[in-house]
């Protein structure tokens, strides 16, 4: 393609930016990568080189920046850094770094603390339900007590741990007679 016909593709690259761009990006996938591909096609057309004649520019124009976006692909596929090599395998070190070690331990004795401040009552029901996930029924019929009064020693023993850890607790059963601050000498 002669001197003219190189202005003319760049004068259709111009013309038909957006049209080029979004015939594109539904080949790519991607608006971006679209554009980056026209970009290039821009660069090479404005680099010189030889082209043979070209009966149809628009589709000669798209499948440059196709074949440009391709190549980009795999160049970018072959360079990919140790961190993405561990994601993409799933070897990503879960494990925690020594501060929130050090926070898990404090929050363990402060757990401990709290516990052992408990009555053993209290403290049985609150593991019995939260660690063992033992029904609610089950708990009052090996304590020989009423659901409901489970319901408000377990309350009482969430209530008491959440504000010698300094944090609010929810309620999401059992009895509404219980509701405001905790008082410690509920125990």
């Amino acid at each position: 393609m002669t001197a003219s016909g190189r202005d003319l593709l760049r004068q259709l690259l111009l013309l038909n930016y957006n049209e080029l761009r979004t015939q594109l990006a539904r080949r790519l996938g991607s608006v971006e990568h679209a554009s980056d591909a026209l970009q290039d096609t821009w660069l090479r057309l404005e680099g010189g080189g030889q082209i043979g004649h070209v009966s149809q520019p628009e589709p000669y124009l798209l499948r440059i920046a196709y074949n440009i976006a391709l190549k980009r692909r795999q160049r970018d596929r072959a360079s990919m850094t140790l961190d993405d090599a561990r994601a993409a395998l799933d070897l990503v070190d879960d494990a925690p770094d020594p501060e929130r070690v050090a926070e898990a331990k404090s929050e363990l004795a402060a757990i401990d603390d709290a516990l052992a401040e408990l009555s053993p009552r209290r403290r049985d029901i609150l593991l019995a339900s939260r660690v063992e996930g033992i029904p609610l029924s089950e708990i009052a019929t090996r304590y020989g007590i009423s659901q409901r009064m489970v319901e408000i020693e377990l309350k009482s023993a969430l209530m008491h741990c959440g504000w010698r850890l300094g944090r609010k607790i929810v309620q999401r059963f059992g009895p509404g007679s219980l509701k405001g601050s905790y008082k410690r000498n509920a125990q």
